[in-house]
């Protein structure tokens, strides 16, 4: 049981990590807002994690906020040299299950600054803009990124939360290499930006990959999964791997247990058959 069983992908010129990756969000308190009640825990989680060949996690300033960069520095740090972590900028919060948005250059250069704090790091590997701020021009907010990068404070730029006219206006002021957005297989609706990232060599990292946990009510996943002798979450993983070379799942968990689980999904081999079902949202009979 190890994430390398998912292959792997290349983020960028020389980052290659395996594709199967760890979202830390739910190692925060209810509402990702404070530390969660077992702290400890948080921090055994990301541990096993990475003894279990996840070289890829994802995080944000806002998961906390500043809480779930703190327990990942904590637990990893110092890291191993494979280890690449990804954070976001450009959400405020103003309580648990709050999410605001706030692009302003400044900010997004003063989030990024905290993130670097509190991961005790010199530069990001990948930072992502996390959300679009429709209150001002999406090229002014990418630009802070193209900032960022030429200070040398992010190694390399991403996306998230956007559709294709957005993606198209960031690649416009600089080079990105990944989007985050959210996709399963029972929500689709990305499809068309998948397929750039497919075309154009970009990493695509789907949130909520499991639909936080509700992917298991799915008909066409608990029918197949009986064949494997798996569960409905790990056939959902199994899915995305072979949806697209260009996908880095990154199921996210509280739970030592299900983190184990996700991971053994990387050696589940989906016939075509049984990708095609779930594919076109068909059950067995």
């Amino acid at each position: 049981m190890n994430a390398g069983g998912a292959g792997g992908i290349r983020i960028g010129d020389n980052l290659t990590v395996h594709r199967l990756g760890f979202g830390a969000m739910r190692l925060c308190g209810s509402g990702v807002w404070g530390p969660p009640a077992d702290p400890d825990n948080a921090l055994r989680v990301l541990s096993r994690a990475v003894e279990l060949g996840i070289n890829f996690i994802d995080t944000a300033n806002a998961y906390g906020p500043g809480v779930n960069e703190e327990q990942i520095a904590q637990a990893l740090h110092p890291y191993q040299s494979d280890l690449v972590i990804a954070t976001k900028g450009g959400s405020t919060r103003s309580g648990p299950g709050q999410w605001g948005r706030d692009g302003r250059p400044a900010s997004i250069k003063k989030a990024c600054e905290g993130s670097l704090r509190r991961l005790r790091r010199e530069q990001i590997d990948l930072y992502q803009l996390h959300s679009v701020d429709d209150t001002l021009p999406y090229e002014e907010q990418i630009g802070a990124l193209k900032d960022l990068q030429d200070e040398g404070k992010i190694r390399y730029a991403g996306v998230s939360n956007v559709d294709e006219a957005q993606l198209k206006v960031a690649r416009s002021v600089m080079r990105i290499v990944s989007v985050q957005n959210r996709y399963n297989a029972a929500d689709r609706q990305s499809e068309p930006v998948l397929e750039v990232c497919e075309r154009d060599r970009l990493v695509f990292i789907p949130w909520f990959p499991l639909d936080a946990g509700d992917i298991g009510a799915q008909s066409m996943l608990t029918e197949v999964a009986g064949k494997y002798d798996a569960s409905a979450h790990q056939i959902a993983i199994a899915w995305l791997l072979k949806r697209s070379q260009a996908m880095l799942p990154i199921p996210g968990t509280s739970s030592l247990a299900h983190l184990e689980q996700n991971v053994a999904a990387a050696g589940i081999a989906l016939s075509d058959e049984d990708y095609a079902k779930i594919d076109a949202g068909e059950t067995q009979a």
